[in-house]
């Protein structure tokens, strides 16, 4: 069952038309705009409700999509790099995200540091495609598990805050 927070999230986020992947070269065009799109609703989104937690951009072709995630704790913000590549048979299968630096800290992680979907996100992702895109994936996929892993991994002390390194001023 979904929760009221989660529709409500769901519904702000545009669902997408096009059922192409990266082989089908003009539709993928109007894909990547659809994803895009639905990207760009989202994160203004989050950040309206003072929930800002990534940022992503892609290659030209829109195929490899890397940024940084973050989740906040105790007022500490822990920030990981996050990538992943769109699969060939996208949209049918859903994009595989990584967070590489955490590889092999927790149970719920494939190697290279690709997080557990299989039980709860790829089931929903099947019965939803074409219409859901990266922005779902962000949203269903590697929020909730960054909700639930993060804070066992800061217990645990696995995972430590790192002071952020000041910019180097130009004076």
């Amino acid at each position: 069952m979904v929760d009221t927070g989660t529709k409500k999230t769901l519904s702000s986020i545009p669902l997408l038309k096009t059922k192409a992947g990266p082989r089908d070269k003009d539709q993928w065009v109007n894909r990547l705009k659809e994803e895009y799109h639905a990207l760009i609703k989202y994160v203004e989104m989050n950040k309206s409700q003072d929930n800002d937690w990534f940022r992503l951009e892609s290659n030209k072709e829109g195929t490899r999509w890397f940024g940084k995630c973050w989740y906040v704790q105790d007022l500490l913000k822990y920030e990981f790099a996050v990538e992943f590549d769109i699969p060939v048979t996208y949209p049918t299968t859903a994009p595989e995200i990584a967070l590489p630096e955490l590889d092999g800290k927790t149970a719920k992680m494939y190697r290279g540091g690709r997080i557990c979907l299989t039980d709860h996100f790829k089931p929903l992702w099947a019965r939803n495609v074409p219409k859901f895109g990266i922005a779902h994936a962000m949203a269903l996929g590697l929020g909730p598990w960054l909700a639930v892993e993060i804070p066992d991994l800061i217990a645990r002390g696995v995972v430590v805050y790192k002071e952020a390194t000041p910019s180097a001023s130009t004076s």
